[in-house]
């Protein structure tokens, strides 16, 4: 499985942008698997920001993101996206999308398949 995100770019504070995040060759995804979005600012560890099982039915926020971004996912597309609204420039980070077997590996970021970054910044 590759993992293409895309939908990055540069945004004043209070503003919304979203993500999303294609999963493409060997694309057998069970209903059990996720995938999230983490993100890492400079000079900073990587932190966890959503996840949700491709079923659908559960969906994981970090503290830091909760009430202001929402992420879905499109199964016939096989695409996650992240909404994110009422941005912050804390939320300044490259933003990286991961798939794994189960939602509790995604959050904890072990067993996942990462895809390649797309940036965020947020001004403020």
């Amino acid at each position: 499985v590759q993992l293409q995100a895309s939908g990055g770019g540069v945004v004043q504070a209070g503003d919304s942008l979203r993500l999303s995040c294609v999963a493409s060759g060997r694309t057998f995804i069970t209903p059990a698997m996720a995938m999230g979005w983490f993100r890492q600012a400079p000079g900073k560890e990587r932190e966890f920001v959503a996840a949700i099982t491709w079923r659908g039915g559960n969906i994981v926020y970090g503290d830091s993101v909760k009430g202001r971004f929402t992420i879905s996912r499109d199964s016939a597309k096989n695409t996650v996206n992240l909404q994110m609204n009422s941005l912050k420039p804390e939320d300044t980070a490259v933003y990286y999308c991961a798939i794994g077997p189960l939602i509790s590996t995604v959050v904890t970021g072990t067993d996942n398949i990462w895809g390649q970054g797309t940036l965020v910044t947020v001004s403020s």
